[in-house]
């Protein structure tokens, strides 16, 4: 069997082609923004892309690249069930409630009219969030219906940036000084803004406008759980909140106790993956005030280098296997070649 992977410095990729050397799987690199693509990979059997939410280009044709070669035949990671709805928080609101699972109450609006009559009878707080982004990026604690109201005025009129250079830079320098973060990631923001340019995805995106996404804001929540999964297997992170903060997503202060993980939010999340059918996904949770797991988003792809400290991992059975030394992404290319 042979596998063609994209590559991108930092992504799955790296241990993908690490995986298929080990193992001696025929493999192949390959550049997916190639025009003759198609033709590149038709000796192939499988193709692999860790497609990223923050390159525009990814976001403009990876989804219709990989349904294209999985109606080709080839075996794709991620397949369709995995990724359509990457990157999108009202896809996936649409796509939980139709399984009923136990999503934050979620609340979606196309015309300001509806977006208004809403807010009226609306009780506050609430988070609103812009459909796309990671790491609490374009996610805003709503304490007021007159904040509500201004922001529905503002999606419907001039609409938000995808990149906001004030909070980044703020980010950024939280990150730096909790020694989370680079010097480089701090400069970015400051670069964007003397030279009065945007990064490109955000350029090339546009502004987010014409909708407005708000979820239910369930307090004293100092942390959230992230359980990924691929395949038959799970693992997980606690992610804590930043400080003065309600976020944990992005704040770069992780525990990998299993101690601190609840099993339930591993037992919804092996029962969601089997739902959808979807190879991998990475699931966060918080809980409500009768302490029940609730989903924040899904996400298909997530950063490697946060889960290679895990202390362990769960089979679907819900049995613990101990040790640091699992290959979560050698799974990902395990599965394509079965």
């Amino acid at each position: 069997m042979k596998v063609a992977i994209h590559h991108r410095e930092g992504s799955f990729s790296n241990r993908w082609i690490t995986y298929c050397q080990e193992n001696g799987i025929d493999y192949i690199k390959v550049n997916a923004y190639d025009s003759d693509i198609i033709n590149k990979v038709k000796d192939c059997d499988a193709f692999m892309w860790h497609f990223y939410h923050g390159d525009y280009r990814d976001m403009q044709f990876a989804k219709a690249l990989l349904f294209s070669l999985q109606e080709k035949g080839l075996k794709v990671f991620p397949n369709i069930n995995t990724c359509w709805h990457f990157d999108n928080k009202i896809y996936q609101k649409y796509l939980l409630e139709a399984i009923e699972a136990p999503l934050v109450p979620s609340y979606v609006f196309y015309t300001k009219k509806e977006a208004m009559d809403w807010v009226k009878s609306a009780s506050f707080p609430k988070v609103f969030k812009l459909k796309g982004g990671a790491g609490s990026v374009n996610v805003k604690l709503v304490k007021t219906q007159e904040k509500a109201i201004k922001l529905i005025n503002e999606s419907f009129s001039e609409g938000f940036s995808q990149y906001n250079i004030h909070e980044h830079y703020k980010e950024a320098l939280r990150r730096y000084k909790q020694g989370t973060g680079t010097f480089r990631e701090l400069c970015r923001p400051i670069f964007y803004w003397f030279k009065k340019y945007p990064n490109s995805f955000s350029h090339y995106h546009g502004r987010e406008m014409g909708y407005v996404y708000f979820q239910d804001y369930i307090p004293n929540n100092t942390f959230d759980i992230r359980i990924c999964v691929v395949g038959d297997k799970a693992f997980g992170i606690k992610r804590v909140t930043r400080n003065n903060d309600f976020r944990a997503s992005g704040s770069g202060i992780i525990e990998y106790n299993k101690e601190g993980i609840d099993e339930r939010c591993v037992e919804i999340a092996f029962t969601i993956t089997r739902k959808l059918k979807m190879q991998s996904v990475g699931i966060d949770f918080i809980f409500n005030e009768d302490s029940c797991p609730m989903i924040v988003e899904i996400s298909y792809g997530y950063s490697y280098k946060a889960y290679t400290k895990c202390s362990g991992y769960w089979t679907s059975d819900l049995k613990w296997h101990p040790g640091t030394n699992f290959d979560f992404v050698g799974w990902m290319v395990e599965d394509v070649l079965r």
